[in-house]
């Protein structure tokens, strides 16, 4: 008689179930599964269906951060792989088999901000003195992501000790923007924005102190939440500056970023903070999230939080198109005027009074630190030029607790008692304004124009979501702010948007790779006429990663001495119109080189309105502009 478990199944006939199911899952691990811009959803869904296993959504992942990380377009974004991650993925598919998911983020990995402790890899906080500091525990955002089934794949690039906003440390020195590979992707969690962007994981997880979430997000296309301080806890995060610090999350949409908030919000005793969040924590963030939110919405246009420099004037455009579009889609959206903002938001910053001495407590109590304060890290040299004189400045406090501190203190109440008066004497339901008021900085030079310490300063909750593009092809953001524990009405105006706009775009950077790696060059071989006694042979070979095309050209014919010029042209249906790059000069009879393209060269180039073509004395207009093609790649 066959044994028989507690349901009263026999226990072989379990046994074989579960095999069964083992043996389809891991077939399916074997089978390719594309994860570029998939949402948690549909990888949760694909997992159910036996599609794919979580160990090779982890593979799958890997490979794009081999491809594009290290490689390609070398982000930068990604500084720690678990060594754990496949392993812990096998065992979320057995627990699948066997029990069930957990819920939606079972077998879904993420990636996490290195300001983050983890067990089971160091926690450098960008600084190259730390990165051997491995902690004894997870901080509890790492545990409660783990503990609702996600897998930490890694940890992300950061700005040096979180202390800035364009993402150089050093550690890891730069993180570039996978949307233009020249400019920074904001901070401090520029690594985990850039990451989720890049699709290195299904979604992120940062730090906000004072924009470091919601600026990657907008300069990322993405939705970044800083939640409501103490709805989310902090312990086991290098501290900034714990007043103004909070998790949040990174993620391609509303629903994702929703997911996370579920798994992380909430009490806990390590962090007195959260004690707020008492029956203000909403498990099932992701539920409440509905289409038509932005109907009847009465949002209040910030206007003192517009750039008024020519710099701010594209961003400014994008966001008021994003405003204009969301009363299309049945918000009231009218102007608010607060012309006492710059003075209310004057010495609110907590950062140069706590940060000195709350680092120095969270080193001595970590028994492998080699090093114990900000002194030791600046006598040290293992500094990030970028990052000295900043670090310098705030290693001179010798108090904790001074009278510009208390006043410091005294004023961010007093702010957060006015835009919560604003906010109910308006009978707004949020304000709104760019995070950043200006595109991303070139990589190397500061970012200007950003608006963080709003939020931060009063504690209150902020989304960032997607507003559009500005010239050159980097995205504009659109923050929205209410009042405490308004989370799920902000997600809601983020997942109506998306839902009615689909405003995401994916980078051209980090395209889906093909058998496991990046999209191979593509070639052509083009011929460019100048009438009868005048033609130029030129070869291409074209990395859309790193948006590079490498050429070689040569001017054969009786007239090749009459060339005065080869040049790459944009056009509209046919017809060249702008100059965008001299391949040869008149006078040579061979050129050859690497040209990375612009954005507009890059939609030009997708359109097929990208041209090269010959100009010679004969005929100094040019002639039979010939289009740039790849029929012949890949």
């Amino acid at each position: 008689m066959p044994m028989r478990g507690t349901s009263g199944r026999p226990v072989h006939r379990f046994i074989l179930g579960t095999s069964f199911m083992l043996h389809a899952l891991y077939a399916a691990a074997a089978m390719p599964f594309e994860v570029h811009e998939k949402s948690i959803d549909e990888l949760q869904a694909a997992q159910a269906a036996g599609q794919v296993t979580s160990q090779a959504l982890v593979q799958a992942y890997l490979d794009r951060i081999r491809a594009y990380d290290r490689a390609g377009p070398a982000l930068n974004a990604v500084l720690t792989l678990n060594p754990h991650a496949l392993d812990d993925a096998r065992a979320l598919d057995r627990e699948r088999a066997e029990r069930g998911p957990r819920g939606p983020l079972h077998g879904i990995p993420v990636l996490v901000k290195d300001n983050f402790d983890t067990a089971d890899m160091p926690i450098s906080g960008g600084k190259l003195g730390l990165a051997t500091l491995q902690p004894a525990r997870d901080a509890t955002v790492v545990e409660r992501l783990r503990q609702s089934g996600a897998v930490i794949l890694g940890k992300t690039a950061l700005h040096e000790l979180a202390a800035g906003i364009t993402t150089v440390s050093s550690l890891s020195g730069a993180t570039r923007n996978p949307y233009d590979l020249g400019r920074v992707p904001g901070g401090s969690s520029g690594g985990s924005a850039a990451a989720v962007a890049a699709s290195f994981a299904a979604a992120g997880v940062g730090t906000d102190t004072c924009g470091s979430v919601r600026i990657p997000a907008a300069n990322q296309n993405l939705v970044g939440v800083r939640p409501t301080m103490g709805l989310v806890s902090r312990a086991g995060v290098v501290p900034l500056s714990s007043s103004q610090d909070i998790p949040g999350p990174l993620a391609r949409s509303a629903a994702d970023a929703a997911l996370l908030l579920d798994a992380m919000a909430g009490v806990d005793p390590a962090d007195g903070a959260t004690r707020a969040a008492a029956g203000q924590a909403q498990p099932g963030y992701r539920a409440r999230l509905r289409p038509d939110a932005l109907r009847g919405a009465r949002i209040g246009m910030l206007k003192q939080l517009f750039g008024t420099d020519p710099e701010d004037a594209d961003v400014n455009a994008a966001v008021r198109a994003a405003l204009d579009a969301m009363k299309a889609l049945g918000a009231e959206v009218t102007e608010v005027d607060l012309p006492q903002l710059d003075e209310l938001l004057r010495d609110t910053s907590s950062i140069a009074h706590e940060f000195k001495f709350q680092l120095a407590d969270y080193l001595q109590a970590q028994p492998t630190a080699p090093l114990h304060s900000l002194t030791e890290i600046l006598d040290s040299g293992l500094v990030h030029q970028q990052l000295e004189a900043v670090l310098r400045l705030r290693d001179q406090p010798q108090q904790r607790d001074t009278p510009e501190y208390r006043q410091t203190l005294e004023r961010r109440e007093a702010a957060r008692r006015e835009i919560l008066a604003t906010l109910a004497r308006l009978k707004l339901d949020a304000l709104a304004y760019p995070p950043l008021q200006r595109r991303p900085a070139p990589l190397g030079e500061p970012q200007r124009g950003a608006t963080c310490q709003l939020s931060a300063t009063t504690g209150l909750p902020a989304v960032v979501l997607p507003a559009g593009f500005v010239p050159g092809g980097t995205p504009a953001g659109l923050e929205l702010l209410s009042a405490p524990f308004t989370e799920p009405q902000l997600l809601g105006y983020a997942y109506a948007w998306e839902q009615q706009r689909h405003p995401r775009q994916a980078p051209f950077s980090t395209p889906p790779l093909e058998r496991g790696r990046a999209p191979a060059p593509q070639q052509a071989v083009l011929t460019a006429r100048a009438g009868d006694k005048a033609r130029a042979v030129v070869q291409l070979r074209y990395d859309a990663p790193t948006a590079t095309l490498v050429y070689g050209a040569r001017i054969e014919g009786p007239a090749a001495a009459d060339v005065v010029a080869l040049v790459l042209q944009r056009g509209r249906q046919g017809q060249p119109t702008a100059v965008s790059a001299v391949l040869l000069r008149g006078g040579a009879d061979r050129a050859a080189d690497r040209l990375p393209l612009t954005a507009a060269d890059r939609e030009a180039l997708e359109r097929g309105d990208l041209f090269v073509q010959l100009v010679t004395r004969a005929r100094p207009l040019g002639g039979g502009a010939v289009a740039v093609r790849f029929d012949n790649a890949r």
